[in-house]
């Protein structure tokens, strides 16, 4: 049958997907994962205004294997049925276990997390030296500072880490020694090289890196392609054996189930954050304008770079819109919000809830809401808001342009793009055309795809690229100037930001 099974492990939430061959879903399964944020323990070392996200590493397991089951059930099937299993996942975020226990010695660290600050903003002068090897910069968005906090902060770790008693893994590492009952420590190319730590020209852990940020190599995973064989899970879990076919970050999972095979095409990721692929084929590209380079995938021993911005904060606007300051009921509410005045007023909502990601790089930014005045409702609000994700796009899309080539049209997806007003604010403020996909979970979709060409349920990715549809496209209806004239209003908001 062609049936493929994909664990889409994300910052919010857990899902479990059976797709067919076409991409079609044929099962579904959802839970929400809460985030927890910490006060800093006494005598640790990190700033008043350091951000501090955590997860529960055993919570996002047992979350995985609930999921799995229903999915398995709402598409009436057994695990047997599945020709291969597929994992994504948030990036970055990190978990350090006991290999004799399989239990956490500590809540994962979420990507989002900026307790490691302090050390970044010492070592900035490090930037072009790991850039050269990783693509990255020195930002306690990546896994290395966040292992090396770990290993200094929970007593006894390093001297366990480096008896090689613990285990490092991103979130699908982590999935990978549950499923397989701890027989496989792995990840994939494009999780590898979210962790700084590994060099993306050489496609290994880098001794250099290792030194500098004091990371025993004993507690790494090993490194493999995206599409590959990492074993199969405990028969037990399922009520039979299932083949894990592929692993990729959920920004890189996204790029494949968007079908961005060809340097130069790219897509954009709304979630919890906002992340913009560009993919630059074979060619390890430097970034001179604050961008990552990232390996987009490895297949068959052959890396496909890309560059990418990194937003902390889209989806998470509209969560704080209704959990925090209690201005909408549901996420749905803010289309009809939005549309129901012509402009924000001269409305700003600068996001920046937990630094700004790029083109910025500023972890201590925090943020505001500006242009307030008696006027403003809870509308103008709610779409200055909205607003932000496109412009944050726009200061990526720019950047793209700088370094490589500007996009000449942007394919979406995520949970936020159902959502009409914003997608169209999207190609209004961008100046650029947008399209959604007939299926607008391309993370999932993405990690099944790889578990399919490895399985052999697919010949090639021209073969997956065919499968790929369009279910809308919107073109700018804005005046270029007008346009314009509103994206100074963000810039000069950001600026203001920045200076607080």
């Amino acid at each position: 049958m062609g049936l493929l099974l994909a664990i889409d492990q994300g910052t919010t939430s857990t899902r479990a997907i059976v797709f067919d061959a076409d991409g079609v879903k044929r099962g579904v399964a959802q839970r929400e994962l809460p985030q927890a944020y910490p006060q800093a323990a006494s005598g640790v070392d990190t700033p008043v205004k350091t951000v501090m996200v955590e997860h529960d590493a055993q919570r996002i397991w047992d979350d995985t294997v609930a999921c799995v089951r229903e999915a398995l059930a709402a598409a009436r099937i057994e695990a047997r049925a599945i020709a291969a299993l597929g994992i994504t996942n948030q990036r970055e975020t990190t978990v350090i276990w006991d290999r004799k226990s399989g239990a956490p010695i500590h809540p994962a660290i979420v990507w989002q997390d900026r307790r490691t600050a302090a050390f970044c903003q010492r070592h900035q002068d490090r930037n072009d030296w790991i850039g050269e090897k990783t693509g990255l910069i020195v930002d306690p968005y990546f896994s290395a500072t966040k292992i090396a906090w770990l290993l200094e902060h929970v007593p006894g770790a390093r001297a366990r880490a480096e008896r090689g008693e613990l285990a490092f893994g991103t979130i699908d590492s982590w999935l990978l020694w549950k499923l397989t009952n701890g027989r496989v420590h792995a990840t994939d190319a494009s999780n590898a090289s979210r962790t700084a730590l590994f060099n993306i020209v050489t496609q290994q852990w880098d001794d250099e890196l290792l030194d500098f940020f004091d990371v025993p190599r004993a507690l790494l995973p090993e490194v493999r392609d995206s599409a590959a064989d990492y074993g199969e899970t405990e028969a037990a879990l399922f009520g039979a054996p299932i083949r894990i076919g592929g692993i990729a970050g959920d920004q890189q999972a996204a790029t494949i189930g968007q079908a961005c095979f060809a340097p130069g095409m790219s897509k954009s990721t709304y979630g919890t954050g906002c992340f913009l692929v560009l993919n630059t084929g074979r060619e390890f590209k430097r970034s001179k304008n604050r961008l990552l380079s990232t390996v987009a995938y490895r297949l068959n021993g052959e890396t496909t770079y890309a560059l990418e911005g990194s937003i902390f904060v889209a989806g998470a606007a509209v969560q704080w819109l209704r959990d925090a300051m209690h201005l909408i009921r549901a996420a749905g509410e803010t289309e009809p919000l939005a549309k129901s005045i012509p402009d924000t007023n001269g409305v700003y909502l600068v996001p920046a809830f937990t630094g700004l990601g790029a083109p910025y790089w500023d972890p201590e930014a925090r943020g505001a809401i500006f242009g307030l005045t008696r006027d403003s409702g809870i509308a103008h609000i709610v779409r200055a808001a909205l607003e932000s994700v496109a412009y944050q796009t726009r200061d990526l899309l720019q950047a793209m342009a700088a370094d490589a080539v500007a996009p000449t049209e942007l394919r979406v997806d995520g949970g936020m793009v159902v959502n009409d007003w914003l997608t169209q604010c999207l190609a209004d403020l961008l100046q650029i055309p947008v399209v959604r996909p007939q299926t607008v979970e391309t993370t999932a979709l993405g990690a099944a795809f790889l578990a399919g060409l490895s399985a052999g349920v697919y010949r090639s990715l021209d073969d997956i690229a065919a499968r790929w549809t369009a279910q809308a496209r919107f073109v700018p209806q804005m005046p270029a100037a007008r346009a314009d004239a509103l994206y100074r209003g963000w810039g000069d908001a950001v600026q203001r930001v920045r200076r607080a």
